[in-house]
């Protein structure tokens, strides 16, 4: 009787997808030969792209389908993408750590180097002090005397 009500609903077990039929098993890995590889490899080097005649007559010359030179060719440009992309990062870091280096050279070489008098500081006694004041230098002390900061 419960099953001709309209309310009854069908209980489902588990998840809702584990009723259906199970999925295929995976093919296994294949495996192509040194000279398969090789010759692919050649090939990429020269080509990144096959046009599906070319991709035609490879599979044919390497003994492999179509389909497995088609995936081999997709594989192999996702690596060459990643590692040229690794690359251009090594090489913008390296840059990034030569430019660090030149301008801490340049600071240090700007630290033993007088500062040049600017004309405007010459007339204010204010002025004067704030150019001359080096807060990297470790022997400066600042002092206010009303309001007046001078370097001792």
């Amino acid at each position: 009787t419960a099953a001709l009500s309209p309310f009854a609903a069908t209980r489902r077990i588990g998840h809702p997808y584990q009723n259906r039929t199970p999925p295929k098993r995976k093919k296994p890995r294949t495996s192509f030969s040194r000279v398969q590889i090789c010759e692919l490899e050649k090939r990429f080097h020269r080509q990144k792209y096959l046009a599906s005649a070319e991709r035609a007559t490879l599979a044919k010359a390497l003994k492999m389908t179509d389909a497995q030179v088609k995936t081999w060719f997709q594989n192999r440009r996702t690596k060459w993408r990643r590692q040229t992309a690794e690359e251009r990062e090594a090489e913008r870091q390296q840059a990034n750590r030569l430019m660090l280096h030149l301008q801490q050279e340049a600071f240090q070489k700007s630290l033993s180097q007088p500062l040049p008098q600017d004309p405007l500081c010459m007339h204010n006694s204010s002025l004067y002090a704030l150019q001359n004041l080096q807060p990297w230098a470790e022997d400066n002390k600042v002092t206010s005397v009303s309001g007046v900061a001078s370097v001792v």
